[in-house]
């Protein structure tokens, strides 16, 4: 069964009869995508999946003549990390590409399929042990069946209504967050007007000037002897050089450890060096390490924290650096040089925290508009059922 849905719909799933499906009962092809290395991609159109969850695993748009996969497709990556593709796209080695061509399944039921298939492979992969995409047609899911065959409409109607709840709650979330308000402001408008029009003043900082180190004590355990998932006390995510959830994978106890939050992260050791801001709390495990803001008699807010950690992304997440020719840690990266929006020859706050607050309510206007479409559609289809 799915994981836990909050009632009437964890009833639904309880009273459903269950079937087991061999992963290539379902697909008649699945498919490992091909290597192409960072340096070697090109700038285009073409959606490039990798592993990871950062993006659903879209990781640049290419123009390489790669092979195609179809839309209406699932991927699962090494970690077994599983998504839906409603687009054509291209797929790395380290991705499966699982998809019918003689049966034209429903956007719902492939929905479905990839949250079967996901719990089917929940912590059983992982850097030292990944899943290749041969080695799992006989892997089983389990689906709701009807008279000994897959119960489409039940699934059908299970997502509408699931995508219905959670809509409901997306729309109690921002009204409690107060951004169901899209308005934006003066300050919000100019700062997306001065970035279309280019008209934004540059300044180079180094990063040692702005920035220091966290210090942080170094934890008695190997990333192999630590749980996925929060488990009894060990509770508190743990930092590593990966780009999979942010570098967060594995957890510790919260006992002797450095808690962090509200900073920024970056690997020290690794193949994509992306910088993150961690606005939970956290410690730092291995090969990646901790950044704030030097000046203490300053509030840095998120916002503009999440602003900084873009420009920083410009000289740190390049397809140059990889393991073979790795970036460094805080001694090479303090000495490096950000770009950071001025004002009369001083860091901008206000712009950073203007620019940022717009995305978000553009961003927020955009999910809320396909809810109220969504409400509506799914309202109609849930009364047939």
């Amino acid at each position: 069964m799915l994981g836990k849905i909050d009632s009437p719909l964890d009833k639904k799933l309880s009273d459903v009869e269950w079937g087991e499906y061999e992963f290539q009962q379902i697909f008649n092809r699945i498919e490992q995508g091909r290597r192409l290395k960072k340096e070697d991609q090109l700038p285009g159109n073409i959606p490039f999946v990798m592993a990871g969850i950062t993006n659903t695993g879209v990781i640049n748009y290419i123009s390489n003549p790669v092979a195609s996969f179809p839309k209406n497709s699932i991927t699962v990556d090494i970690f077994g990390n599983t998504f839906y593709r409603d687009y054509d796209f291209g797929a790395g080695d380290d991705t499966g590409v699982y998809w019918n061509d003689d049966v034209e399944y429903s956007k719902d039921a492939m929905l479905f399929f990839a949250v079967a298939m996901q719990k089917a492979l929940l912590g059983r992969f992982s850097y030292g042990k990944k899943l290749r995409s041969s080695q799992s047609l006989k892997f089983k899911m389990m689906l709701p069946v009807k008279n000994d065959r897959i119960d489409f409409e039940f699934i059908s109607s299970f997502i509408k209504e699931l995508e219905a709840e959670r809509i409901k709650e997306l729309e109690a979330y921002l009204k409690v967050t107060g951004f169901d308000n899209y308005e934006l402001t003066k300050e919000e408008q100019d700062s997306l007007a001065v970035i279309e029009a280019k008209n934004v003043l540059w300044r180079e900082f180094k990063m040692e000037e702005l920035f220091e180190k966290i210090p942080t004590i170094k934890l008695p355990y190997k990333a192999k002897e630590l749980p996925e998932e929060a488990t009894n006390n060990f509770v508190l995510p743990c930092l590593t050089s990966s780009f999979k959830n942010q570098g967060l994978n594995y957890y510790a106890p919260k006992d002797g450890a450095t808690i962090l939050k509200d900073v920024i992260s970056i690997p020290s050791n690794s193949d994509v060096y992306r910088a993150y801001f961690q606005s939970n709390e956290f410690t730092v495990l291995s090969d990646a390490y901790a950044i704030r803001w030097k000046d203490k008699s300053m509030h840095i807010s998120q916002n503009q924290y999440l602003f900084m950690v873009m420009c920083i992304n410009k000289f740190t997440d390049l397809p140059i650096y990889s393991y073979k020719n790795k970036l460094g840690g805080w001694n090479v990266v303090k000495n490096k040089y950000v770009l950071l929006p001025v004002k009369k020859d001083k860091i901008d706050f206000d712009f950073m925290e203007a620019f940022i607050n717009a995305i978000k309510k553009l961003t927020l206007k955009n999910v809320a508009d396909y809810a109220d479409k969504r409400i509506a559609a799914t309202k109609e289809v849930i009364s047939n059922y």
